[in-house]
């Protein structure tokens, strides 16, 4: 599957990091993570840094799908409204969603300091109404999220225009809000783990999975096997093609980078992620090396011959609202690119067992514009599930609510 086009920033930046072997050999172990990006290295280091003997294999290099094309965005706010999610479920599942989204972005905030050198940093998180018809919407759920003690605080039109510069009917700002290169966590994460005994392995390409009761064994393209007691499909949007059910809508979505802005004008938004109330969003957000960094644009149609002829036309876009928003800003695209995006009609994740297969297969399916949030809370879910002990997300997260 092509998941990406154009020249994401993190593989122009990173270049290849690490080498990892290509599986050779049969193996056992306890649990198989297939996936070597981003989601795949969370759960892989959760489940080894708890006594677990992991394998992780990926048929790509590391990090080298759509990890590479993720812009990393780590934000408590779900895409939908926790207003929407009472309605849609009930007043403590949207709680539940949101407060355990704000106490990840801190886990990954100490993971990231104990990987270290992964452009990882704190900032603010400012949600602006795209319209007037938006704003009753925001101020809604700014209620509900000052009734729970969530760290906001409103911004009327006037206010906004004297501290940001920007004018929009009004904005909530978010106290907890998080940058990351994503490419360099996974590739740091999964080097750490190798060099802890973890078995990591790509340009291992999975042909077939059979599970029973007591086990999962795996068959590579190769014919090469490899048995576990369970397996994670960590593979992101890849994953579909085990499932006969459809999960998700796949979607392209669009951004580019700039070569590095001076400090004035890059301003505010060197510590606050920018991003608004339409959808598809536009959003902003710095580099550790004072790029900016813009994406938007998205649109339904997942080809990847399209979505290649399409990079330079949406950077063009993007960069015209950019310069409507904040004139003063010149950010013009260095490098641009697309990849493939997928989102659940609820804007939740997928993660545990499907009905298709037996206990010991898992899903890992972080959709949605907090892809790696979602992981963070995910790794522990599954290490849960596999442990045999209930975690309050299992139920929230799982297939069962697709219907």
């Amino acid at each position: 599957m092509d998941l990406k086009s154009g020249y994401p920033y993190w593989a122009v930046k990173n270049g290849l990091m690490y080498a990892f072997p290509q599986l050779d050999a049969d193996l056992d172990c306890d649990v198989v993570v297939v996936g070597a990006g981003i989601t795949g290295a969370l759960i892989a280091d959760e489940l080894a840094g708890h006594g677990h003997e992991v394998v992780v294999l990926d048929r790509r290099d590391v990090g080298w799908g759509s990890t590479s094309a993720s812009t990393a965005l780590l934000q408590y706010e779900i895409d939908t409204h926790a207003t929407d999610l009472a309605a849609r479920y009930d007043e403590a599942s949207a709680l539940l969603a949101y407060r355990s989204c704000l106490h990840a972005i801190g886990r990954i905030g100490a993971l990231a300091e104990a990987v270290g050198d992964v452009d990882f940093a704190h900032c603010q998180s400012l949600y602006y109404a795209s319209n007037r018809a938006d704003q009753s919407r925001l101020a809604d759920e700014f209620a509900w999220r000052k009734k729970h003690r969530f760290p906001v605080q409103w911004f009327g039109r006037a206010a906004l225009g004297d501290e940001y510069g920007l004018t929009a009917p009004a904005a909530i700002l978010s106290k907890v809000a998080a940058r990351v290169d994503p490419y360099r966590l996974a590739s740091r994460l999964l080097r750490r783990l190798q060099r802890r005994g973890a078995r990591v392995f790509d340009r291992t390409n999975v042909a077939s999975i059979t599970a029973t009761a007591r086990s999962v064994r795996l068959t590579t393209e190769r014919g090469l096997s490899v048995k576990a007691r369970h397996v994670v499909m960590a593979n992101g949007y890849e994953a579909q093609h085990w499932l006969r059910q459809r999960v998700a809508q796949n979607r392209s979505s669009y951004a580019y980078i700039s070569d590095p802005v001076e400090r004035d004008e890059m301003g505010w938004l060197r510590n606050t992620l920018l991003w608004e109330s339409a959808r598809p969003y536009l959003y902003l957000r710095s580099t550790g090396d004072g790029r900016l960094l813009v994406g938007g644009e998205d649109d339904d149609r997942d080809m990847p011959a399209r979505r290649d002829r399409m990079v330079d036309r949406k950077a063009a876009i993007l960069q015209r609202q950019v310069a409507r928003l904040l004139p003063h800003l010149r950010a013009r695209p260095a490098f641009a690119w697309a990849g493939t995006f997928a989102e659940t009609t609820d804007g939740l994740p997928l993660f545990g067992r499907h009905p298709q297969y037996g206990p010991r297969v898992l899903f890992a399916l972080a959709y949605g514009g907090n892809g790696i949030t979602y992981s963070m809370l995910g790794a522990g879910l599954l290490r849960a599930q596999i442990e045999r002990r209930p975690h309050p997300l299992s139920k929230l997260f799982s297939f069962a609510r697709l219907g």
